[in-house]
């Protein structure tokens, strides 16, 4: 596979830790990435803040070059990935406004090209392929992983995962040996440059993501954005004096975990350059590992004596199934019965069971979590009330 290749601003500075660890991850399955030349800042929130159509005619620029070598393109950035799906979006749909912008920018562009983010290109090279490639497996991780606002929304422009509880990332976590969290807050704004501008409210942003981090059991983040990094990582101190409590939660890019699974030491791809120290927490892995090893070891002869006991061990597949079917029957009948066993609030029940009425694929991930894990499936919950709740909110303005 060759892509070209769109660092934008942050990957050579703010960022280096993503631009060293998404090269390294490159060079690991075999693809090619070849920098756009000359390319120009996508404008980011500035752009979009200031012109609607420069804020179009920027990522254009850098979309015509990599088109002229017919070439999709690798934006690691979430900011510079939801930037320019936003003018192929506007492109494909307004022949005149097309026009305008191939003036502006003095070359054709007819936006025959896609844009993917490090998510998406991870997964087309395939889970199983990423699986082969782990040398130095992450098992004992316990992560949360954060897609923040951009990755997944609009899903009429990005669409490759789901915009209210998406599951690319975790599955490349899981890939790489690790265990993720279900949590409420997977695609929560961390408030952006509103930790700067607005401190009052983008602290109490990031406040409510590492405390909600806390509360589902992770001890790491996993994020691809760098500007979510800035504010989890850098600021998580500035929040913990404020909010006056402690997290010292470690937070990865997902390429430099992929890195670091593949065999790469932590510092060949940044991480020492992390706020929060961030090395001893992948350090102390093997250890946990192998405590879960020898738990696991000891728990196998227990499952046995059930079972010579005539006693069903506790993960059967065909029982799991018959709990789902059950469920799904009874959120089909009486919703909002079924999901007061969730939630106790009267207008969330409701809210909830207006989704799962109308969305089959969230009414079936809500049974099959409720027939395993009811604590996993009040998060799931949440999660779905808040998706719902924006998009009413979005509605009524």
């Amino acid at each position: 596979m060759k892509l070209a290749y769109y660092p934008g601003c942050s990957l050579d500075g703010s960022a280096v830790e993503y631009g060293l660890s998404t090269e390294r991850v490159a060079r690991i399955l075999g693809v090619e990435l070849k920098e756009i030349d000359d390319w120009n800042c996508c404008g980011a929130t500035a752009g979009h803040n200031t012109d609607k159509l420069l804020s179009l005619a920027l990522p254009a620029r850098n979309l015509a070059l990599a088109e002229k070598e017919g070439l999709d393109v690798l934006a690691p950035c979430a900011a510079c990935y939801n930037r320019f799906k936003a003018t192929e979006h506007a492109v494909r749909e307004d022949a005149g406004l097309k026009a305008r912008i191939e003036y502006i920018i003095d070359m054709s562009y007819s936006a025959s090209n896609n844009t993917i983010s490090v998510l998406e290109w991870i997964k087309r090279l395939g889970i199983d392929n990423l699986k082969a490639k782990v040398t130095n497996s992450l098992k004992g991780m316990k992560a949360a992983c954060y897609y923040g606002c951009l990755l997944v929304r609009p899903s009429s422009h990005t669409g490759f995962d789901d915009p209210e509880n998406p599951q690319s990332m975790d599955e490349i976590i899981k890939a790489l040996g690790a265990e993720t969290v279900d949590w409420a807050y997977k695609t929560e704004c961390c408030g952006a440059a509103l930790a700067t501008s607005r401190p009052e409210i983008g602290g109490k942003m990031i406040y409510e993501i590492l405390q909600n981090v806390k509360e589902a059991g992770a001890e790491c983040i996993v994020t691809a954005c760098p500007l979510c990094m800035m504010n989890l990582d850098m600021r998580q101190g500035q929040v913990e004096k404020r909010f006056s409590q402690g997290f010292n939660i470690p937070v990865y890019y997902v390429t430099e975990l992929v890195a670091v699974a593949c065999g790469d030491d932590p510092k060949t791809v940044g991480i020492h350059k992390h706020f929060v120290e961030a090395v001893s927490y992948l350090k102390g892995l093997p250890a946990k590992a192998k405590a879960m090893e020898e738990e696991e070891a000891k728990a196998k002869p227990a499952a046995k004596t059930k079972r010579a006991e005539g006693e069903k061990p506790s993960d059967n597949s065909e029982d799991i199934q018959k709990k789902i079917d059950a469920i799904l029957k009874g959120l089909e009948k009486n919703p909002e019965k079924v999901v007061s066993k969730l939630i106790e609030d009267g207008e969330k029940v409701n809210i909830l069971a207006d989704v799962i009425k109308n969305d089959e694929k969230k009414r079936v991930k809500l049974a099959e979590v409720m027939a395993q894990d009811k604590e996993k499936a009040i998060k799931v919950a949440e999660a779905l009330i808040v998706g719902e709740m924006k998009k009413r909110e979005k509605s009524s303005n």
